[in-house]
């Protein structure tokens, strides 16, 4: 525990990191140095000996109720009435901004399958394919929320817009991995699941309204263990039912500024610890040339196919000049949401360990790029003014 805080945190303070890779960053960069493919190769005995089967175990359960208790706060940010209201606008820019990436990832993972030591043991193609593809379209909207809090861009129109476009595509990321993890040999669990879930929604929101706001805090969480104890019984990880829980929340349940708080405190007290446990599980065995390689045209499909994806929502949106490339660089933002996302993948065996180093390296180096990329454009004269909408979706200026 000692290493997993100091060192990522005195590398950041020291080399002042935070333009280029704020904490979170180095964070997860350190959990991939600590791993067997660079310490455990470097000081073989020195890893085996801190990384110990049981110490392995104790980080593993941290780091499971961390991601939770994140994906959880994720899913309840989602503001579905905001992306409603701005409905054309919202679905073309989300679609596109999904879309592209996607295709251009999954082209890549099938070129991938051409070659051993990609594919999970209890992968089919199509889950394989898919599942890359998303990967290289997932925004992280947590952490999307903590860079535009950073730029000074959050509260501001464009930055409400983005949480909009961010919002949609975290949802339908949620939904394409439900359905790749769909088990057609066991999906009378998942209905059962499914349709339980619903009747509890009802009971649960119901709940939520008649208890003071002191106690919804200890009934969220109760809620939280109950929904994704029920998914990974289902067959549909943990995980998936940690989003639904949050999903189905309202944010004005909480005080936004203790929600706020919470967040931050989870990220600083406990994520750190999921952050080496990832790292933990990278794998180099098909050659480290092949894994940067993989990641290097992973990265080449997520940069390209979503900037170019912003960029045709600008041309039939009529945004001004600049607006999608910027919009596009925050929407670059993956880190833990992506991290999160292959996890689950490799857990369910559908990615080896290498194609996980592959994508974990794509996540860190998309991510490091969005506050170099976009800073210099806000200060641009006019990046930040009010936009509007009429009715039919098109912006025009004010």
């Amino acid at each position: 525990m000692a290493i997993i805080f100091a060192v990522p945190y005195a590398v950041w303070r020291v080399c002042r990191t935070d333009y280029w890779a704020p904490l979170v960053v180095v964070q997860i960069i350190a959990g991939i140095l600590l791993g067997p493919g660079v310490l455990g190769k470097a000081v073989p005995e020195f890893h085996a000996t801190v990384f110990t089967a049981d110490v392995i175990t104790a980080l593993n359960g941290i780091a499971w109720w961390a991601v939770m208790l994140f994906v959880m706060i994720a899913g309840i940010e989602l503001d579905v009435r905001k992306a409603w209201h701005n409905r054309r606008e919202t679905g073309v820019t989300a679609g596109l901004a999904l879309g592209l990436p996607l295709a251009a990832g999954a082209v890549v993972a099938m070129g991938m399958l051409g070659f051993d030591g990609w594919i999970g043991s209890q992968g089919l193609p199509w889950q394989f394919v898919v599942g890359v593809g998303m990967a290289c379209a997932v925004t992280a909207l947590p952490i999307l929320i903590l860079f535009m809090e950073k730029l000074e861009i959050l509260r501001a129109p464009m930055g409400q817009r983005i949480l909009r476009y961010a919002s949609l595509d975290d949802i339908a990321i949620w939904g394409v991995l439900a359905l790749v993890l769909m088990d057609w040999e066991r999906i009378g669990r998942q209905v059962a699941f499914l349709v339980a879930f619903g009747l509890a929604c009802i009971v649960f929101r119901k709940l939520m309204r008649a208890v003071p706001m002191r106690d919804r805090w200890y009934v969220m969480l109760v809620w939280l263990a109950i929904c994704a104890f029920g998914a990974d019984w289902a067959g549909l990880h943990f995980m998936v039912g940690a989003f639904l829980a949050g999903v189905v929340m309202d944010a004005e349940w909480f005080e936004q500024e203790a929600m706020d708080l919470l967040r931050h405190h989870v990220l600083l007290v406990v994520m750190p610890v999921f952050f080496l446990s990832t790292g933990l599980r990278t794998s180099w065995d098909v050659g480290g040339s092949a894994v940067f390689f993989a990641a290097a045209a992973l990265l080449v499909a997520s940069v390209a196919g979503k900037l170019l994806g912003v960029r045709i929502a600008g041309r039939l949106l009529g945004w001004r000049p600049g607006e999608a490339s910027i919009i596009g660089w925050l929407l670059q933002t993956k880190a833990l949401i992506m991290i999160i996302f292959a996890n689950i993948l490799l857990d369910k065996r559908i990615i080896t360990s290498e194609t996980f180093t592959a994508l974990l390296l794509m996540a860190v180096a998309s991510t490091m790029l969005t506050i170099p990329m976009v800073t210099p454009k806000l200060r641009t004269p006019g990046a930040l003014r009010t936009d509007a909408a009429d009715p039919a979706g098109r912006l025009r200026q004010p």
